[in-house]
């Protein structure tokens, strides 16, 4: 692979616009290239790469094109501005054939490094305030566990202190009296936190610090004092002025935060300390990753800079490269010590304080995990694919040869067995167009695992997904073909109760798979999905994130989906199944239900708008759960025109569909899509964009806008046309819904996505457990 392509591929993609531009300034290169040619030689392209090869050749045995010794083609300095420094370059062969392009190669280059730098400096920098808050947060949750621990401890028998500047660590014995000081300069207060080992036994401070005290400070005599000194917890002092941090985050943290002090003081018991512990492991893991990736950020730059400074040395024959590497080196971006001192110190913390000192199993928890493609999945992605069309051959087959829709009892197949299969292949369906939408995030680089939320090594990717929905197409095609062969067969008629009873065995079938709480077919995925459900469910009591929002509005799309399962109770709690007729029709309960299904996940997104609203202060959240609404009432009103409830629910769905529709229409493209920017770069769309070609997001737009007129056919009485039967045509639309919403969810993400672009963010924030007062430091 090339750098350029796997150097693109490494990038973090929320700072893709931070990153050296390497694919410009090769392009600069490129130039350098031809204006090294003779003058009015007409050089192809193949005599280009020709020469190229033999600059490269040339380079590798020693010859050069040029005999003249080149060592001061460049200087490098480094320039104070203020508080900052800049590194500049200055070329001095600008009068050599060419120059005036290696003039600007090296401005644009330097312009590019000091980008990077500035970005490198401005990261690292958040990090080591982060790192400061995350040290005071160990102190006490290290007191925290003595105190929880050995409840008789009392706050004033212990006077153990770590500086929080960082640079030194004072310990006291309250037996003697005696102290013992050694400083450790240069490091951070996250590196200097006290390790306390929650044991009977005191240990000596020497183990507990694990790191080595300079021979400057910590000579052989204080070592001994080292090891006499019991352990003193530094933050005790603090735990009087600590409060729990009580987000409202769940149903019970969000009444106590409507009903009391979202802040609560500490009542040292164990289940405090195990939602501590918690918070704070997760805090760490997303503190280290960060350092990992900016540790990675400085090590591609620095490479990138490097691949380019020889390539240039080898289309010029100079030798620059030398020269400024050396100031790279000199650069915070060359020798990133800070960085790789603060993963160290988390790495001993988290281990001591979280893994009970087992270093294998501290750092499988630490590192990011990578999910690994099988093999197997692709084979039988293939192989169930193959078999699903396998099956609907042959279930044509069987209509065709035996005249099922001509046959007596096709109108009440349609009426009581397909609503009940119809219900997977919208699933299905659903899958698939997620599987494709998972695809295409990946080509184009976008991160819809981090905005998602899911745990790393563990998200789905487009083969698992399409795995998945070929699998179920199989198990449901069987039992169509299965249902159909049956019923037709007169040897097994006189077992029709197993017969009608396939829709349902195969719907606790998949309920069974669902709910399976052991470690097979992606539980992690399906626990996911159950804990984004239930957080619908208790809307808006949990606090609203991409993924919950992101659900309901698939919800939203499964109308139908909601519908058929109600017609599942009543088919086989109240219909006679055997003889394949119902009465929900005619039942007003069904009916009422009929309505609330409808409405369900529209209501939820309108609850969670609120919650959003009171969270955010965003006054847009009103208008969004004022969409959402018009959208309810408009489904209800379509809902009463489809129960045939006379010419008045009619012009009411009409008016009403029309406004949620219009509303709809302009909160996807403009509010969703973030498209129809009139002053943007790319004319009415937005100025950033992952497609090329930009009549993807023309044909985008009008797809959404006729697909969402789908409900015309309900109040336009098309479900009366007698060429072709009302559930057929019902599924139909349910279809072309779902299909809008696969196009919506690529769209969406996107826009999502250069949102966080734009704003560097490429992390999760994670709650801190405490909250204390400054003046109590």
């Amino acid at each position: 692979m090339k750098f350029g392509k796997e150097f693109l591929s490494q990038m973090v993609p929320e700072w893709q616009d931070a990153y050296l531009d390497y694919n410009h300034l090769k392009a600069i290169l490129a130039e350098v290239s031809i204006s090294k040619q003779p003058k009015g030689s007409d050089v192809s392209g193949k005599l280009k790469r020709k020469v190229s090869l033999y600059r490269a050749f040339s380079g590798l045995t020693g010859r050069r094109h040029s005999p003249r010794k080149q060592d001061d083609a460049i200087i490098t300095n480094i320039v104070q501005n203020g508080s900052e420094e800049s590194y500049q370059s200055m070329f001095f062969m600008s009068s050599d054939r060419g120059g005036e392009n290696e003039v600007v190669f090296f401005r644009r280059l330097d312009d590019e490094f000091n980008k990077v730098v500035r970005f490198y400096k401005k990261k690292v920098g958040e990090l080591m305030e982060e790192a400061e808050e995350l040290s005071t947060q160990m102190d006490i949750l290290i007191a925290l566990r003595i105190k929880v621990e050995k409840p008789d401890v009392a706050f004033e028998d212990l006077d153990e202190h770590v500086d929080l500047a960082g640079s030194a660590v004072s310990t006291v014995n309250s037996t003697n009296g005696s102290a013992t000081d050694c400083v450790f300069e240069g490091r951070s207060r996250l590196e200097t936190t006290q390790e306390v080992e929650m044991a009977d036994d005191a240990t000596s401070i020497g183990e507990v610090m694990e790191v080595k005290e300079p021979k400057s400070c910590c000579n052989k005599e204080s070592r001994g004092a080292f090891q006499t000194i019991q352990e003193r917890p530094a933050s005790l002092d603090l735990l009087p002025h600590v409060r729990i941090n009580i987000s409202p985050e769940t149903p019970v943290s969000t009444l106590k935060y409507m009903v009391a002090s979202s802040k609560a003081r500490l009542s040292y018991n164990k289940k405090e300390l195990r939602n501590s512990e918690e918070l704070m492991t997760r805090a760490l893991i997303e503190f280290y990753q960060k350092l990992q990736v900016l540790k990675g950020y400085s090590f591609l730059n620095t490479l990138a800079v490097s691949k380019i400074m020889k390539k240039y040395d080898k289309i010029t024959s100079r030798k620059a490269s030398k020269a400024y590497l050396e100031m790279v080196d000199k650069s915070p971006l060359g020798s990133p010590t800070e960085v790789t001192r603060l993963i160290e110190s988390v790495e001993t913390a988290f281990i001591k304080h979280f893994a009970n000192g087992n270093r294998r199993r501290g750092m499988d928890i630490l590192r990011r995990k990578i999910r690994r493609e099988r093999h197997g999945i692709t084979f039988f992605s293939g192989f169930f694919f193959g078999c699903a069309v396998a099956l609907v051959v042959a279930i044509v087959l069987v209509i065709h040869l035996r005249d099922v829709f001509e046959s007596n009892g096709s109108s009440q197949f349609m009426d009581n067995i397909f609503p009940l299969y119809s219900l997977f292949g919208f699933i299905i369906l659903h899958m698939l167009m997620y599987s494709g939408n998972i695809y295409f995030w990946r080509r184009y680089r976008i991160n819809y695992s981090f905005m998602f939320g899911f745990k790393q090594g563990t998200e789905l990717g487009h083969r698992e997904v399409f795995f998945l929905s070929s699998g179920l197409a199989v198990l449901t095609l069987a039992c169509v073909l299965s249902h159909m062969d049956m019923d037709m067969d007169p040897e097994t008629k006189r077992f029709k109760i197993f017969t009608e009873s396939i829709p349902l065995a195969l719907l606790m079938a998949v309920l069974l798979i669902i709910f399976c709480p052991f470690d097979i077919i992606f539980r992690s995925s399906r626990f996911f999905l159950l804990r984004s459900t239930f957080h619908l469910v208790c809307a808006p009591f949990y606090k609203v994130t991409l993924e919950d929002f992101f659900l309901a509005d698939q919800l939203t799309s499964q109308v139908q989906a909601f519908r058929s399962l109600e017609f599942y109770i009543c088919y086989y709690g109240w219909g006679d199944f055997l003889r394949r007729t119902n009465t929900c029709a005619q039942s007003n309960i069904f009916e009422a239900f009929y309505f609330v299904v409808a409405i369900i996940p529209y209501w939820i997104r309108t609850l969670q708008c609120i919650r959003r609203l009171i969270e955010e202060k965003d006054v847009r959240h009103v208008f969004n759960g004022l969409k959402y609404f018009s959208t309810v009432i408009a489904v209800a009103m379509r809902t009463g025109n489809d129960l045939n409830m006379g010419m008045t629910w009619r012009t009411l769905a009409i008016v009403s569909s029309v406004i949620a529709t219009i509303s709809g229409t302009y909160w996807d493209i403009v509010c969703d899509w973030g498209l129809l920017r009139r002053n943007s770069r790319n004319p009415w769309l937005r100025d950033k964009l992952v497609i090329s070609n930009n009549s993807v997001y023309f044909v985008a737009i009008v797809l959404n806008i006729l697909l969402r007129l789908a409900w015309m056919q309900s109040v336009l009485g098309f479900r009366e046309a007698p060429f072709i039967h009302r559930q057929a045509l019902i599924s139909i639309v349910a279809v072309l819904e779902i299909i809008r919403r696969g196009i919506w969810n690529f769209f969406r993400m996107e826009n999502e996505h250069l949102n966080n672009v734009g704003k560097y963010r490429a992390f999760n924030s994670v709650p801190l457990p405490f909250d204390y007062d400054e003046m109590a430091r």
